[in-house]
């Protein structure tokens, strides 16, 4: 078992019980089913983008609170490769945290995708507006109430309005990175 699952495992386990409520309260919250939330609170699976989007909106803190923390920097406004938050997810999806800090009017993330990597089945609803820049490969974005897909390809950039109810993948066989902005 790897050190950042570990680490995100115990994160969601610790927060859940300082929120009082039990693995089978999370469970029906994030409509996932209990052995599911009990592997991914024992680091046995890694919950998906949709998944740890859910955890975080029932637990009641921003995703980014699951970020692995790093090192001081030598300047707190600055930040270094070696200095960044990352997330890893399920489904083949890196999310590195490449803003200095989570208390500005936004944060920047750089999202990595594997080839077939998605966001997980479910629309994510998220309250902070986003928009974001591919910077290398293809994105694709099915966003609810617009008919059909968008497939976005470098230097295409997109913008969604707070609560966008949204999912995304990269359906090709060349990795894509994605530089995410949300206020």
């Amino acid at each position: 078992m790897s050190e950042d699952l570990q680490a995100l495992a115990r994160q969601i386990r610790d927060l859940r019980k300082h929120r009082g409520l039990t693995l089978d309260e999370l469970a029906s919250r994030v409509e996932r089913s209990l052995g599911f939330l009990s592997q991914v609170e024992r680091g046995l699976s890694r919950p998906t983008v949709a998944d740890l989007t859910a955890i975080s909106e029932a637990l009641q803190v921003p995703t980014t609170y699951f970020y692995q923390a790093v090192p001081a920097r030598e300047i707190d406004w600055v930040t270094r490769p070696g200095e960044r938050r990352t997330l890893y997810y399920a489904e083949g999806i890196t999310d590195v945290l490449v803003s200095p800090t989570l208390n500005g009017r936004f944060a920047m993330l750089e999202s990595h995708l594997a080839p077939g990597a998605s966001s997980g089945e479910g629309h994510l609803d998220d309250s902070s507006e986003q928009g974001g820049f591919v910077l290398e490969g293809e994105l694709t974005l099915w966003r609810e109430g617009h008919e059909g897909a968008v497939t976005l390809r470098a230097n295409d950039s997109f913008q969604l309005p707070p609560h966008s109810q949204f999912r995304y993948a990269n359906l090709t066989d060349q990795p894509a990175r994605i530089l995410w902005v949300f206020r």
